[in-house]
């Protein structure tokens, strides 16, 4: 009975009838299938999960809408569950969002369900559709297929690591040159960006070091080389987007400060102005006064006043200048 179970499990499942959107492939080679399928359905899970006896819990986990990044390998199951988070660039809302992919992985099969926004995984499967890309992927069993879907989907996240540095430097570049409501307005939307892929990459690193420590056969690589070097890759990412978080605080630090400063000297310019304003202001409104003044009706009077009125603000004015206050 077994037998007959194993060899079932060795031919891909039947495809079914492509619903609006989704996609279903299967590779086979030296007796090992993956399957992969793109924005999967309700039926084609079940399909798939009846064809390799998938727990009821794991078939519920791919349908949810999003799961956190864990590694499930129970004794009684013929297979490891996966599922591992990675960053796609949304360019309206400028910001990392989680595209999720769960894998199933057995000694003859591999199990993929996925969105299709993750560029590595539709390279994938163009190598695994070309003759000699297959036998390069599929050559040394499922746990070195995986390995290498995991592995293009890690070093996938370095150009992005690249490209934050970039805007951080052109940010740092410009900051005392631009306007700095729109450098606010770009840093704000940077650090939601790292905030977003922070949280979308941490999880991964126990899943990798979970893998890596697997006791099933078809999963024993060389763990330095392999598994190993997918928790390296991912604490390589986590130290950059440490070494950025710390870099936009410390921008927006010097922003802050830069903003203070400015206004500051904004608001010494309006003291000024108000204080060499104020004698001119006293004694207009002491003449406005309906009371006697001493030689209100010369004709003299208004330019004396006058005269007077600019004098005690070219005296202030020479004050403050003396004072380096402006």
């Amino acid at each position: 009975m077994t037998n007959l179970v194993l060899r079932k499990r060795r031919s891909p499942p039947k495809n079914l009838p492509p619903a609006p959107g989704a996609t279903q492939k299967s590779f086979t080679f030296n007796n090992l299938t993956w399957v992969d399928v793109i924005r999967p359905t309700r039926d084609i899970v079940e399909s798939i999960g009846e064809h390799y006896s998938f727990h009821p819990l794991h078939i519920q986990d791919v349908l949810s809408r999003q799961q956190r990044p864990k590694l499930d390998d129970n004794e009684e199951e013929q297979y490891v569950f996966l599922v591992l988070h990675f960053p796609f660039f949304d360019e309206t809302e400028r910001l990392s969002v989680i595209s999720e992919i769960d894998m199933f992985v057995g000694p003859d099969f591999v199990v993929t369900f996925h969105d299709g926004r993750l560029r590595p995984m539709r390279r994938l499967i163009q190598t695994a559709a070309d003759e000699r890309g297959i036998e390069l992927l599929f050559s040394r069993g499922s746990g070195f297929l995986v390995y290498r879907i995991v592995d293009a989907l890690v070093n996938y996240c370095f150009p992005m690591m690249y490209k934050l540095d970039e805007k951080l430097d052109g940010i740092e570049e410009q900051m005392f040159r631009r306007d700095v409501q729109s450098t606010v307005r770009d840093l704000s939307f940077l650090r939601r960006d790292i905030i977003a892929l922070r949280r979308i990459m941490r999880p991964n690193l126990p899943v990798t070091r979970l893998l890596a420590s697997r006791e099933r056969e078809y999963l024993r690589l060389d763990e330095d080389a392999y598994f190993g070097d997918l928790t390296d890759g991912l604490n390589r990412i986590w130290d950059m987007l440490e070494e950025q978080k710390e870099i936009i605080e410390g921008l927006d630090s010097t922003i802050s400060s830069l903003t203070s400063h400015r206004i500051n000297q904004e608001m010494k310019v309006f003291t000024l102005i108000s204080v060499i304003m104020l004698p001119m202001t006293l004694v207009a409104s002491v003449l406005g006064m309906n009371v006697i003044i001493p030689f209100s009706d010369s004709p003299f009077a208004l330019p004396i006043i006058l005269l007077v009125m600019i004098l005690l603000a070219m005296v202030l004015l020479f004050y403050f200048r003396y004072k380096r206050m402006l």
